[in-house]
This record gives structure tokens, sequence and C-alpha cells, in this order.
């Protein structure tokens, strides 16, 4: 099976001044279907650049992304809003809901963009909210949850409208370590069963354990991998 990410000599550059500055040199990089991966590394190290790449926000200065064999580095901004739109579902860390809205409106903000009629949103919504465990909290505004159901309020709303890739910014790092847990544990069900292909950027160690892989990243290169887990 062909990966879901394919990344080919990427190189990403930008000038500071009269500094170029290179976050990312030479970078390859195959992610499978269904995998949780996780990228590590200090500040600098390009993990959050090599992030927004895989996710359309920037692009590479030179090389291939592949994602479901497109080079999504040759499209037009414009095409790219459109194709993160469809394919890309983001997972912040300090969740970006809005607080005047229930739990039900914040995951209808995505459909809303769509042609989607009233009766389908809803029914999207509410898998959504039922998939992470939510489905009694509709009503609920974010003042109403704690941080780890606002943090899958969030998850819902990235899955709602049913993206192949789900990219993670340090999704567990305002939570304690229950609900850190709870949320990891989640992720990991959205790729083993539901075959979403995430990718994890995070500063914790136990975090970066949980995913199936895990890429340690400094000065813009791989230097250490993990081994992929065998879920039961």
């Amino acid at each position: 099976m062909n990966p879901l990410i394919s990344i080919k000599s990427v190189t990403k550059s930008f000038t500071k001044g009269t500094t170029t500055i290179t976050p990312l040199e030479n970078l390859s990089l195959d992610v499978p279907r269904g995998e949780f991966l996780s990228l590590m590394g200090p500040s600098g190290s390009g993990k959050t650049t090599l992030l927004n790449l895989i996710a359309g926000i920037d692009t590479p200065t030179s090389g291939e992304i592949l994602i479901d064999g497109n080079d999504i580095a040759k499209l037009s901004r414009a095409q790219l809003t459109r194709w993160r739109a469809e394919h890309v579902g983001y997972i912040f860390q300090l969740y970006h809901l809005v607080p005047i809205l229930s739990a039900y409106e914040n995951v209808e903000l995505p459909l809303l963009l769509g042609n989607l009629g009233k009766s389908e949103r809803k029914k999207k919504i509410l898998s959504a909210l039922d998939l992470v465990g939510l489905g009694d909290r509709a009503d609920h505004r974010p003042s109403e949850l704690s941080g780890g159901q606002e943090q899958r309020v969030a998850i819902a709303r990235a899955i709602v409208h049913d993206p192949e890739l789900l990219v993670a910014d340090e999704p567990t790092g305002d939570l304690d370590r229950e609900s850190a847990d709870s949320i990891l544990n989640l992720l990991d069900t959205l790729a083993t069963k539901h075959e979403k292909t995430i990718v994890m950027v995070t500063h914790d160690p136990k975090a970066s354990a949980s995913a199936h892989r895990a890429l340690q990243l400094e000065k813009g290169q791989f230097i250490e991998e993990g081994h992929l887990l065998t879920h039961a």
C-alpha cells in the first residue's frame, strides 16, 4: 500500500534580515495510512515547520510533499485552501473553541463552509461527538466543560468532515496527565480503528511514546527513530 504522506528531499529556507535560515534540509519521510506519528525535538528543530508543510499551511523551498499521491507543494494558495478544507483536520494545544457557542455549534463550524443541508450536518456532528465520547454534552458551552472535554470537542470539530489526515500541535500540552492520557487513547483509536493518519508535534516524552512511531528532529534532520508498535 502506498503511504498517505511521502515527503521527498524537502528543504525549507527563509531569509531574516541578511541571514538565511533553513529549518529543514533535504528531509524525506513516508507515513503509512492509519499511522499515529509523533515528532519531537528542541525549539528550532524544524518539527513545527514540518507539521505546517504536511498540513499545507506552508510550502517548501524545494522537494515534493505527496499526500495521497498529490504533490501539494505545486498547488496555488487558493488550491491549498480548498485542499486543506477537504483533507486535513487540525488539533491545537489551546482548543480554539468559540466561547459563546455550544459543543454542537463549535463542531458544526467547518461544515458551514460546505453545501450540506441542516439534517446532514446534524448527523455528522452528533456522530463526531459520539465518537469522542461527548454525545451527551452537545448543548454545553466550553465554560461548562473540563479541559479534556474541550479538547474532545476540538477533536470532534477536526474530524467532522471526515479528513484522512489529522495534524496535532501539542494536543495534550494544556492538560493534566489523566486528561492527556485520555486524549492520546482517543487519537490512537482514531488511527487504529478509523484509519485516520495522525502527525503530532509534542514536547512530552510520554505523549510521544503513545504514538505508533516517534521521530526525533534536530537542526532540520531526523536523528533517531522509534519502532512501530503492534496493536492488539
